[in-house]
């Protein structure tokens, strides 16, 4: 990706006009930067963000024999000559070994990560230099910050060990824990370690649907609600989770819900998982003053007097349309990042895990907006902050 090629991506998403086809063309950065953007419903329009949504699920597949050719057949008794799935990085295969398991065989579809290592450097630059004329922007959207959470998770996606070693600590959370907080509805996906690489691994094959397929149609709300409930346990009182839980990376099957692809581990601190559980049960209850408090107290530099006092006025006039309202109707994606983005104009800073549980709610916040548009989620989300608060 040069300057030119990326001047014409942000064209392409701020003129409200993206081609998915062009941008997949572009290369491994362009579209890890249109996924990223798809959140950004606070300030893209709603169209757009649903048009960017397709990168997640839409890619173009590579020739099944160009990506099965270093596969060891004398290990499988049987391999589809279609994918399964094909996503950013990778294909996916069904399969049975010899023993008779139904697998799958995730491969990484090409050597990705010189080029991709070069468009980040390259894209690196351009914004250095435009912080360089504008000091501001670094503060308000922070985009060498938001590039390198980019070329963290996707370095790391393309190291299929990555996701072993995630679905490891997920696992050893949940063994630790399943005695005290209810997590039998979670599971985790078979991976046969002997037969996984870097480039590729494979894993039991479920026989469920992703919650992209069926989050237009046949998704109950309640599975939604379960999902907050799981996830919330791992982000509020572990700060450990996992840190890419698009609706593609969800698995239904037998009344349970499956994780997949965890190589991306979302990291933060016990003061800002703790302070963000404190915020959001007052949100829930319409607290806005606690709020103000709670997001000023995890803060990494906080706010005092004069400018907390200014910070809280203006958080209840942003709030002020939110009480009762459906995600159909107020956006809670959208209000969340004109929360961080108005605290820090007002002085705070946060740790850089914050982006990581942003990036979480807005998946959840955009997957109750295709499920349940008429959801009121901060409502429903009561019952369930109360369990993480008595956790803690």
């Amino acid at each position: 990706m040069n300057i030119f090629s990326f001047i014409s991506l942000i064209k392409m998403i701020y003129r409200n006009k993206p081609d998915i086809d062009k941008i997949q063309k572009m290369g491994l950065l362009a579209v890890k930067i249109g996924q990223v953007h798809a959140l950004r419903i606070d300030f893209l329009d709603e169209n757009t963000c649903i048009e960017l949504s397709k990168l997640y699920r839409t890619n173009t597949p590579v020739r099944s024999e160009d990506v099965l050719k270093n596969v060891d057949r004398s290990k499988f008794s049987h391999i589809d000559d279609s994918p399964l799935a094909t996503a950013s990085v990778g294909q996916v295969y069904r399969a049975k070994l010899l023993t008779g398991e139904e697998v799958v065989i995730k491969i990484i579809k090409s050597n990705f990560k010189k080029q991709f290592e070069k468009d980040v450097k390259a894209v690196k630059r351009l914004f250095k230099f435009a912080i360089f004329f504008y000091p501001k922007l670094a503060r308000v959207f922070n985009p060498i910050g938001i590039l390198e959470h980019i070329e963290d998770y996707t370095l790391r996606e393309l190291d299929l060990r990555n996701e072993i070693e995630g679905q490891d600590i997920l696992k050893e959370i949940y063994e630790k824990n399943i005695e005290l907080f209810d997590l039998s509805k979670l599971a985790f996906p078979k991976i046969y370690k002997e037969l996984s690489s870097e480039n590729i691994m494979v894993s039991e094959y479920i026989p469920g649907k992703t919650f992209d397929e069926i989050l237009d149609t046949e998704m109950k709300y309640e599975d939604l609600l379960l999902l907050f409930k799981l996830h919330g346990f791992f982000m509020f009182n572990i700060g450990t989770f996992h840190g890419d839980i698009h609706p593609g990376n969800l698995m239904t099957c037998c009344g349970k819900i499956y994780y997949v692809d965890t190589g991306a581990i979302g990291y933060v601190s016990e003061k800002l998982s703790h302070g963000l559980l404190n915020f959001f049960d007052a949100l829930s209850q319409y607290d806005y003053d606690n709020c103000a408090k709670s997001l000023n107290d995890m803060a990494e530099i906080s706010i005092h007097d004069g400018k907390f006092e200014k910070f809280r006025i203006k958080f209840n006039d942003l709030y002020s349309d939110f009480k009762g309202k459906s995600v159909k109707e107020v956006s809670l994606t959208k209000k969340m990042m004109q929360t961080i983005k108005l605290g820090v104009n007002c002085g705070m800073s946060f740790e850089k895990g914050m982006f990581s549980i942003i990036k979480s709610l807005m998946f959840l916040d955009g997957m109750v907006l295709r499920c349940n548009p008429d959801a009121v989620l901060l409502e429903d989300m009561r019952m369930f902050i109360k369990e993480f608060r008595k956790e803690i």
